[in-house]
């Protein structure tokens, strides 16, 4: 029930910043919510084979590399969700850092754990 909830809030969020970050586009909440699974399988499945293969560059840099890494995970599912648009790095990078920063806090506002 848990995961189901973070599913939706992240789809919501998704179609949220669509609107509100410039080069990010979103068709539809049922985009939104295949943009939200996806990056979920993303983060568990192939982010942390992208962290462990960079970590010469995340260490060397103090950790900045991830917020890299993140862009890339945006980038990735704009490949595989269709309907799902950025425009450039730039624009995937803002959002995986305005979409990590909102679910923070939205998470904790409305999930009790």
């Amino acid at each position: 029930m848990n995961m189901l909830l973070r599913l939706f809030i992240t789809a919501g969020l998704v179609l949220l910043l669509s609107h509100l970050i410039s080069g990010v586009h979103v068709e539809n909440f049922t985009t939104s919510l295949i943009v939200a699974f996806v990056l979920g399988i993303i983060n568990i499945f192939i982010k942390p084979i992208m962290v462990v293969l960079t970590l010469p560059f995340t260490l060397i840099t103090f950790g900045l590399f991830l917020l890299v890494i993140n862009g890339l995970v945006i980038i990735l599912c704009t490949k595989i969700v269709g309907g799902f648009v950025v425009d450039s790095f730039l624009s995937a990078l803002i959002f995986s850092l305005v979409l990590s920063f909102s679910q923070s806090v939205v998470y904790k506002l409305i999930i009790k754990e």
